[in-house]
């Protein structure tokens, strides 16, 4: 099977099969002329496990949890006539499995880290296990107290701790979004090319460059526009 050549956007550093490009950056829309030939340095073997995205997948089930569980408290609070057998069990439901879905997102957390950066011994991925423990012991101490039909205030600060705990996680897997490392710039279903290839050189282009042929290629555009619309007036 012939393996899928590659480019990549200079700007923006969206990567995709060069038999997919179209005129533009689908990322960015800026012209098919900033792209360059792009070659994956990544192993194999990474690049399967990075694709199955298991870690984003844990991490969007258990922020379920952890929104819906104060959300339904404080709605019980306020409204506690409305349908109180469905709320209680929808209650205990989320209270029990919280802490699994956590553990989940934990472990596999820790063994993306150790596929996508090779360590876990960086500030951020430490700050991230830190609060990973601290939110874990706050759903586990919640599924302990827990008693059906019965939200004291200290069960609805429980909630509301593991929530703001949750959001600072967020925020610094926000950061990492950011980072440009192996890893980040999947492809799936396209082979890794020889690792032993050096990356293809292309000349660079300064934003300027780029904003003039945009602007060049919008005026051929609407000269064509205006030509065409000649044309067919007479």
């Amino acid at each position: 099977m012939k393996e899928e050549k590659l480019v990549r956007c200079r700007p923006c550093g969206y990567v995709m099969k060069e038999s997919e490009l179209g005129d533009v950056c689908p990322a960015c829309g800026l012209p098919r002329d900033v792209f360059e030939p792009y070659r994956e340095k990544v192993s194999s073997g990474r690049l399967r496990f990075l694709a199955l995205d298991i870690h984003p997948i844990a991490i969007h089930l258990s922020q379920t949890f952890v929104a819906l569980v104060p959300f339904l408290i404080i709605f019980h609070y306020l409204f506690p006539d409305f349908e109180p057998t469905i709320i209680h069990s929808v209650i205990a439901f989320s209270v029990y499995l919280f802490p699994l879905t956590l553990i989940l997102s934990a472990l596999s957390g820790y063994a993306d880290g150790l596929v996508r950066f090779k360590t876990i011994n960086t500030p951020l991925l430490l700050k991230k296990i830190i609060l990973s423990v601290i939110v874990i012991a706050l759903a586990v101490i919640q599924a302990i107290v827990f008693r059906r039909d019965i939200y004291p205030w200290y069960f609805l600060l429980l909630s509301l701790g593991s929530l703001a705990t949750a959001v600072q996680l967020g925020m610094l897997g926000k950061h990492l979004i950011n980072v440009i490392l192996p890893g980040t710039l999947v492809l799936r279903g396209v082979k890794k090319q020889a690792s032993s290839a050096e990356p293809v050189k292309s000349p660079k282009m300064s934003p300027e460059e780029i904003a003039r042929r945009v602007q060049e290629k919008q005026a051929a555009k609407a000269r064509a526009q205006k030509e065409n619309g000649t044309n067919n007036t007479e």
